[in-house]
């Protein structure tokens, strides 16, 4: 019911549809550019678009402060999405007149674009709601986004079949433009109100390392995120782990639908139940949970067992995401945006690092590879709960929510 009242209003619901419109283009995007590539010049050159879209986020997180603080708005994200209309759309263009090279320069731009785009967005979606609503948004908004991850890989198979490959692009270029009008509307509603509760006493132009100094909690949790996607990844050696039961691609199927079956019912969950006080050593904890989990599927014997372990594992992780964010959103709005890219860039590294090498080595041995992923899991997040735990011990409460900055309808 917390979902349903917060898109009684035309603001949030506007956003959310934008929100859900950026996941679901994300993954139309993804695919039509990964097909592009391997039709093209095989899987080489997808391997180089997916590291094309990946590195201005790393980038932009390390050395582009002064930069994302100039799009901290809703109508600066507006422009950044008209600017991806063009690019997005000159994709195949690029393609036929420049080669390989062409697309591999627009990809990039269209990363930097999403670089700037992505931790903006995040960190102002609190503002949007009152303080004691800003889990159950963050929950709609992963809810949205994990639909949409599910949606978007089977439209764009559907749309790749039924339409040449240059209107893939076009058409995502169109869900730019809605989401750009969407934002520049919502960006003339927004007006600064007197500030009201409290607040973490963090100053607006702390660095990234100022900010994980003096809150090193926080700086745990985000370094625990990053540990955990790297070696998390090990999962996608799971079709090598089923056939050392002889399952094929049917039980793989049914796995990934019952993973996102317990994420949709982990997620209902995670948006309204009252977090601990402790954020950042709940959140390592969930992780924990989650590497457990993740050993358990090396010692897995049958079918059911996995099934069963994918349910769990979907279940776990909204709170993840959702506790993290929770967190993040009790800081002031510019310390706020650069722990959000923080942990957007730690994620992006992590994840683009794992992709090169975990995979590859955990087929080699699945069942080793489970195991050594999830007890990696289960020892860095035990440790980061520990010690967050330990920075905030004299802390009686959460990081206070932060105070509304929008109108709201």
């Amino acid at each position: 019911m917390g979902y349903v009242r917060l898109l009684r209003r035309r603001r949030v619901l506007a956003l959310w549809g934008a929100q859900g419109l950026s996941v679901f283009r994300d993954r139309l995007y993804a695919m039509a550019i990964m097909w592009l590539a391997w039709e093209k010049s095989g899987a080489a050159a997808m391997g180089l678009a997916a590291v094309a879209e990946s590195v201005p986020y790393i980038v932009m997180g390390t050395v582009g402060r002064r930069l994302m603080d100039r799009f901290a708005s809703l109508r600066a994200l507006a422009a950044v999405d008209a600017s991806r209309i063009v690019l997005v759309a000159l994709l195949p263009v690029a393609w036929s007149v420049f080669g390989l090279p062409g697309m591999l320069v627009l990809a990039v731009a269209v990363g930097v674009a999403g670089a700037l785009f992505d931790p903006n967005l995040g960190a102002l979606v609190p503002d949007l709601v009152r303080p004691s609503e800003v889990q159950a948004v963050y929950g709609l908004m992963d809810l949205t986004g994990r639909v949409a991850r599910i949606a978007g890989p089977g439209a764009a198979g559907v749309l790749l079949a039924a339409m040449p490959q240059s209107a893939l692009f076009w058409l995502d270029a169109a869900t730019f433009a809605v989401s750009a009008a969407v934002l520049a509307r919502l960006g003339r509603g927004v007006h600064k109100t007197a500030p009201t509760g409290k607040r973490p006493a963090v100053p607006e132009t702390l660095s990234v390392r100022g900010l994980a100094r003096s809150h090193p909690a926080t700086g745990a949790a985000i370094g625990v995120h990053g540990v955990a996607i790297f070696a998390q990844a090990v999962a996608l050696a799971l079709p090598a782990l089923l056939a050392t039961m002889g399952a094929g691609a049917g039980a793989y199927g049914l796995i990934l639908a019952t993973t996102g079956a317990g994420a949709l019912a982990g997620n209902l969950a995670a948006g309204h139940v009252r977090l601990p006080a402790r954020l950042p050593a709940a959140y390592c904890a969930v992780w924990a949970a989650s590497g457990l989990l993740l050993a358990f599927n090396g010692l897995a014997s049958n079918l059911p067992v996995l099934l069963a372990l994918a349910a769990a594992t979907g279940f776990v992780a909204p709170f993840c995401g959702i506790t993290l964010q929770t967190h993040l959103a009790g800081f002031p709005a510019g310390p706020r945006r650069r722990l959000m890219s923080l942990d957007l860039t730690v994620i992006r590294t992590a994840g683009t690092a794992s992709m090169l090498v975990v995979p590859a080595v955990a087929a080699g041995s699945p069942t080793a590879g489970f195991l050594a992923g999830g007890l990696i899991t289960v020892a860095v997040a035990g440790i980061g709960a520990a010690a967050a735990w330990w920075w905030t011990r004299d802390e009686g409460l959460r990081v206070p929510q932060p105070e509304p900055e929008m109108s709201r309808d």
